[in-house]
């Protein structure tokens, strides 16, 4: 199973140029995905794309097909002239796709701080062993307040899959499936990448890995899996890009406990100069 993630800057790459064109180009040219989860996808926001509002969602959507589309608006407001302007996570899927959740994470208020609403876009895709649930993430930048308290949201979303499963609710039988109650799976096993906005050695990062609770393991680092003490690869601050004014990595693929030994492979491609972020890869056997 071949999952890709990447902050995408809705198609404006290291050189301010908006053109999503390159950005679907760019992830043909890194392989064949099962899954695609995209961070900062924009459907209108005009002031973002040159003056001419693009329906990110769409566009993407007609270059993949195959794929199930799904995405989730961490920010969705008027545009000025009648319509919607929205951002946040869109994942494509040519795997079946089960359940879907958008969670909006919380965002405390700090004065004299800005920030933007967040969400965490979770589909549930029948993997090569089983479902494994799929979460689409992007945590805020500039207060660690609210980082932390989203960290701990996807702790919480971590906790009631493993609790629910461990209920052994079991499916709805195919007569039941047409309804709101219907029960279908949401394993515990998942994966959550994206943009997490702090590094390697950052209190949020040991937050994230730590123990969620006493029966509740944490949240693992598939490159940590992968390489141990490796430093991970930067996926910001390459390639020329205006920010940050450094390399270091913030992007980052996290398994459940019971993926860690089928986590083949973590990549991170530093070459593509599409967006202020760079594309990371996860292989699972």
């Amino acid at each position: 199973m071949k999952l890709l993630s990447w902050n995408i800057q809705w198609g404006r790459g290291a050189d301010g140029v908006v053109d999503l064109k390159r950005t679907i180009s760019a992830i043909r040219t890194l392989g064949d995905f099962d899954v695609i989860c995209l961070q900062e996808v924009a459907v209108g926001f005009a002031g973002l794309q040159g003056g001419m509002p693009v329906d990110g969602v769409a566009r993407l959507a007609a270059a993949f097909p195959g794929y199930s589309v799904h995405f989730v608006s961490a920010v969705d407001l008027p545009d000025g002239v009648g319509g919607r302007s929205r951002f946040g996570n869109l994942t494509l899927s040519r795997m079946p796709v089960g359940q879907v959740f958008r969670h909006s994470l919380p965002r405390p208020p700090e004065e004299g701080v800005p920030s933007m609403p967040r969400a965490c876009l979770e589909v549930v895709v029948d993997g090569p062993h089983g479902p494994i649930r799929v979460l689409n993430t992007h945590l805020e930048y500039y207060s660690r307040i609210q980082r932390m308290t989203q960290i701990a949201a996807l702790h919480t979303l971590q906790c009631d899959a493993v609790r629910l499963a461990a209920m052994g609710t079991g499916e709805s039988k195919a007569d039941e499936l047409d309804s709101p109650f219907s029960v279908w799976p949401r394993p515990a096993s998942a994966v959550v990448c994206g943009d997490f906005n702090c590094e390697p050695g950052s209190p949020e990062y040991y937050r994230l890995t730590a123990p969620i609770s006493a029966d509740v393991s944490g949240w693992e680092d598939a490159w940590r899996a992968c390489y141990g003490d490796i430093p991970h690869l930067c996926t910001v601050g390459l390639n020329g890009a205006e920010w940050p004014d450094r390399s270091y990595c913030c992007d980052y693929f996290f398994v459940s406990a019971d993926l860690v030994d089928q986590v083949e492979s973590v990549a991170v491609d530093q070459l593509t100069a599409a967006s202020d972020h760079q594309p990371i890869i996860l292989n699972l056997i």
